[in-house]
């Protein structure tokens, strides 16, 4: 297998991980309220460390869970907000396909999704003050946008070096003629 080929197929790894992660971030944000009920039963069962050693985590979590049973009681069209934000990760996951397909070509979807994991983290250190999320929460969820900007450079250095080799192979581009 050539080099090319070899770095094309890392390159489509990469970023078919990077679309899963995509997808499966999405689609958990569909059942929110169910979720949330598992979760604080998992950390509740009898086995689990949490409410011992983590109670401001247990806290949170029934807080959360509280605040979208009611929400989903009293005003379940809010929780259609949480539904676009699912479909948003479905479409930028759909985005992918193309750096995907052609990654030299299509660089700028890479470079897109880096300046939006970069954009996360002066989201959660603004908003989530504001909205009343604990500091160690927004820790959290900055902590996506640290992890999902790492595959991303990794896979925008392959495909550098991708359109390096490919220029190499296709040899110098003639000049153009003067008129």
């Amino acid at each position: 297998m050539s080099e090319r080929r070899a770095l094309l197929r890392r390159i489509r790894v990469w970023l078919a991980v990077f679309i899963v992660c995509l997808v499966l971030s999405g689609l958990t944000a569909f059942p929110l309220v169910h979720e949330l009920h598992w979760l604080e039963d998992l950390m509740k069962a009898s086995a689990s460390p949490v409410p011992e050693h983590f109670p401001a985590l247990m806290e949170w979590i029934e807080r959360v869970r509280a605040g979208l049973d009611a929400t989903d009681e009293k005003y379940p069209f809010v929780l259609y907000g949480t539904d676009w934000l699912a479909f948003a990760h479905l479409v930028i996951a759909v985005a992918f396909y193309g750096p995907y397909r052609d990654p030299v070509r299509n660089i700028w979807v890479i470079e897109f999704g880096m300046i939006a994991c970069a954009g996360i983290i002066p989201l959660a250190l603004i908003c989530g003050p504001i909205r009343g999320i604990p500091f160690w929460w927004s820790v959290i969820d900055m902590s996506f946008g640290v992890f999902g900007v790492i595959p991303l450079y990794v896979v925008r250095r392959k495909i550098k070096r991708l359109e390096t080799l490919t220029a190499q192979a296709e040899g110098p581009v003639p000049a153009a003629a003067t008129v």
